[in-house]
């Protein structure tokens, strides 16, 4: 019996890519301190494609920031992959955002003076890369989201849906283990929003593991879970 409940154990580990456990986050100090987070727990598991809503304030962006290594708890734990990370040093969290993580923003956050081919493979320089693997990844990157005959486009001769498929491209070139995507449609009009849905339907589907940050209903009914967030904390999981 204690062999299996060690087994159950470690396959759940194997399948849980990040863990917030009871972690808080403060701003400002005595009279003017802001508590982001509250405790907060949320689990992600391999494979899962979950959406985070709240009111502004609820804390759905710090704990985005906080997933993506981008800030650190005040208190409490977080691991990824199994590892902590909270008390990594600067340049160990950079290699591991690089390494382990993808993002994907409402603005693009693409190098305006090069073309969507250049912008994917940035990455890759710094993961080490060689220059032929780089540019052949970033090929089949673009092509997987559609964009096979605009690699050589400048941001400025793509429309807001083709950038922002650029940058989901970019995001995956280095096969993370957690795609992040904050508000990702809420610079997009409806139609260019359901073909960019339609793209996170099918990564999710090709097994990349997804969070997603929004306030538009119709965009969190894509994922297969929703998270609730009020005041610092989960108040809610739901499933589609």
């Amino acid at each position: 019996m204690q062999l299996k409940l060690q087994l159950a154990n470690q396959i759940q580990s194997l399948k849980t890519v990040a863990n917030l456990s009871n972690v808080s986050k403060f701003y400002g100090k005595g009279s003017i301190e802001v508590k982001a987070l509250d405790g907060l727990n949320l689990k992600v598991n391999k494979g899962d494609y979950l959406a985070v809503m709240g009111a502004s304030g609820s804390g759905k962006s710090t704990a985005m920031n906080i997933l993506g290594c981008l800030d650190r708890p005040s208190e409490g734990s977080y691991e990824l992959n199994g590892n902590p990370v909270e008390k990594l040093d600067d340049d160990l969290l950079a290699d591991i955002r690089n390494k382990e993580l993808g993002f994907v923003f409402q603005q693009f956050h693409l190098l305006q003076e090069v073309s969507a081919l250049d912008n994917v493979m940035l990455p890759m320089i710094y993961a080490c890369v060689s220059p032929l693997e780089r540019k052949e990844r970033a090929e089949n990157a673009l092509e997987r989201v559609g964009l096979k005959n605009r690699m050589k486009n400048m941001p400025n001769q793509l429309s807001g849906g083709q950038q922002q498929r650029v940058a989901i491209a970019r995001a995956i070139i280095n096969k993370p283990s957690l795609l992040l995507a904050d508000e990702p449609t809420g610079a997009l009009d409806s139609t260019t929003t359901e073909d960019v849905l339609n793209l996170f339907d099918q990564l999710h589907e090709q097994g990349i593991t997804i969070v997603l940050v929004t306030h538009e209903d119709n965009v969190a009914d894509r994922a297969k879970k929703i998270a609730r967030f009020k005041d610092g904390k989960v108040i809610k999981i739901s499933h589609n």
